[in-house]
């Protein structure tokens, strides 16, 4: 029996990076808290994943604000930020999360369009997702492809766009709360996949058409709409 929430005539899936495609957000979380301590903020780890998907120097931006009540400079954001780069190019290569080579397999078999919505500009990951995933770059949409990041609607309604499809045609999976909520402004239904910290209801009440635990769950999930 098909989903009830997957648009009937399902034509493009749209996934967000970092906690959907690869196990990175851990990495998000140790180096947004480390370069948040050189500046003398003690940035919780909890908060590394409600910011989840939001462009670095917007979220630097906003922590300044937050807990020096200060506003950050285009120095400060560039300083923190190129930290942050520095503590991430000295972690461990971030894996696949589970099932999501197989399902992405699974949507090319059916002719369905794969595509990535991410905020991130770091090519650690990007540059990967063509070997890993066979997704070209022409069909990602990263931080530095727009003027206005998530929570704005603007990164789903380019990859929309640019899919060639129309909203109701296609299907967002995120994991993140802002990233819930841009889909969702988007117009695009939406699968929350809770690979963090978070309790479900964030998810929901950003909007998520469903909460599933993990990547695990989310396969059999859409492989049964085509059943």
């Amino acid at each position: 029996m098909r989903k009830t929430i997957i648009p009937k005539d399902l034509k493009c899936v749209i996934f967000d990076m970092d906690g959907v495609l690869y196990d990175s957000m851990k990495f998000h979380e140790i180096t947004w808290t480390g370069s948040f301590k050189a500046e003398g903020i003690n940035f919780p780890a909890y908060e590394a994943y409600m910011h989840e998907g939001r462009p670095g120097h917007e979220t630097i931006a906003y922590v300044f604000k937050q807990y020096l009540n200060q506003e950050a400079t285009q120095q400060d954001k560039e300083r923190v930020y190129n930290e942050k780069v520095r503590l991430m190019s000295t972690l461990p290569k971030a894996s696949e999360m589970p099932m999501m080579k197989a399902l992405i397999d699974f949507l090319n078999k059916k002719e369905i369009a794969v595509w990535v919505v991410t905020g991130s500009k770091q090519p650690t990951l990007l540059n990967r997702l063509s070997d890993d995933f066979g997704i070209d770059n022409q069909q990602v949409i990263s931080a530095k492809d727009v003027t206005q990041g998530k929570p704005h609607p603007e990164p789903y309604l380019k990859a929309v766009d640019r899919s060639g499809y129309k909203a109701d045609e296609c299907m967002v999976v995120e994991n993140a709360p802002l990233g819930v909520r841009s889909a969702k402004a988007a117009g695009v239904v939406t699968i929350a996949v809770n690979t963090g910290v978070l309790k479900d209801e964030v998810l929901a009440n950003e909007g998520a058409d469903i909460v599933l635990p993990d990547t695990t769950r989310l396969y059999p999930y859409v492989k049964a709409y085509f059943s």
